[in-house]
């Protein structure tokens, strides 16, 4: 074969792999053949042993054997890319891993069926790389979850599982399933009850056991599954209720508080209200400094407490100097009229 045959028997096969019964027409119309030609791409499939079923009738046409399960996938230099870098954010606890060892199992395999200087570039590539975000440790979904959920939200059917809430405590539920969201590091379910009432959000490391039951539903009009995780979490009762108010626009403080774990609103000119909810508040003093705004903390008192003591400590590491330099000029005090007033945080 020449190697624009072979690109386009290549191609066939892609289209078979989706599955289905493809007519002789189509699949001419695709590859841009005639159908003579695409008989003859079907007889060079077969001839390399791969099942290709001729169906005939009215609706006829070829598809791929039911069971059979490809070689190694020949992909390109950017595929190849995708799939590597996909895999390791999956072992860095990404929310597509199974789980690290999967993910690490299924790198190797890529590896083994690349060209050898392909290889080599990609190889160099993943061990000079840096992340700047990595994922908290989440506890991944069984993969037997995911995917049947996924088939339910696809398919509208309604849904019945295990779950155990955050406080160990378990139940069975049954949903109406309307969507699937990947947020930090782990999975979510969007949806309700069958007898109406408020949407909620599921984690899927916490649920188990997914039975898909009969009948369908119709998800809501203008429905956002993304949108309303992220709300949902951002209203999730938790120890600390904090309350602020930021001298800032809300565009600046969303770089800094995605959605995802504070509520922001106006209040009045100038100013923003920050609604945070948190476990532990030992994390807020430094991304409050990173604001680089003025604020005023209404509550929790502990978190100005902790404001306070960061200010302190940053303080005194300023003023460390392991070994000063004789020849370095002196450093104006407060008593000099030199010296740039000093600011107290608001």
């Amino acid at each position: 074969m020449t190697t624009s045959t072979t690109a386009r028997v290549l191609a066939l096969l892609e289209i078979l792999q989706g599955g289905g019964i493809r007519t002789v027409p189509e699949l001419a119309a695709r590859l841009g053949v005639d159908e003579r030609t695409v008989r003859r791409y079907v007889a060079h499939l077969l001839d390399l042993d791969i099942p290709v079923d001729a169906v005939r009738g009215r609706y006829g046409g070829y598809r791929l054997a039911p069971g059979y399960r490809m070689p190694p996938l020949m992909l390109t230099d950017e595929e190849s890319l995708a799939v590597l870098l996909g895999l390791l954010a999956g072992q860095r606890g990404g929310p597509g891993a199974a789980s690290a060892a999967a993910a690490e199992s299924a790198a190797a395999k890529v590896r083994r069926v690349l060209p050898a200087p392909l290889r080599q570039r990609l190889e160099a590539l993943l061990e000079t790389a840096g992340f700047t975000e990595r994922p908290r440790p989440a506890a991944p979904p069984e993969a037997a979850v995911l995917l049947g959920l996924a088939d339910a939200v696809r398919g509208r059917r309604p849904v019945a599982f295990g779950y155990t809430d955050r406080k160990g405590g378990g139940s069975d539920r049954t949903v109406l399933p309307y969507g699937l969201v990947a947020h930090s590091g782990r999975w979510y379910l969007t949806g309700a009850a069958p007898d109406g009432g408020e949407v909620r959000i599921f984690r899927l490391d916490r649920i188990t056991s997914v039975r898909v039951l009969t009948g369908s539903f119709d998800v809501p009009d203008g429905f956002d599954p993304a949108a309303t995780v992220l709300d949902r979490l951002a209203r999730t009762p938790w120890i600390h209720d904090v309350s602020l108010r930021v001298r800032s626009s809300v565009e600046h403080l969303r770089e800094h508080l995605p959605a995802g774990i504070a509520a922001l609103s106006d209040d009045g000119p100038e100013w923003v209200r920050v609604r945070i909810r948190a476990e532990r508040l030992d994390w807020l003093p430094p991304l409050l400094a990173a604001l680089d705004r003025p604020f005023v903390i209404e509550r929790p008192a502990a978190l100005r407490d902790l404001v306070h003591a960061l200010a302190r400590r940053l303080g005194t590491y300023a003023q460390a100097d392991a070994e000063p330099d004789p020849d370095a000029a002196p450093t104006p005090g407060p008593d000099c009229p030199d010296a740039a007033p000093h600011e107290q945080p608001s």
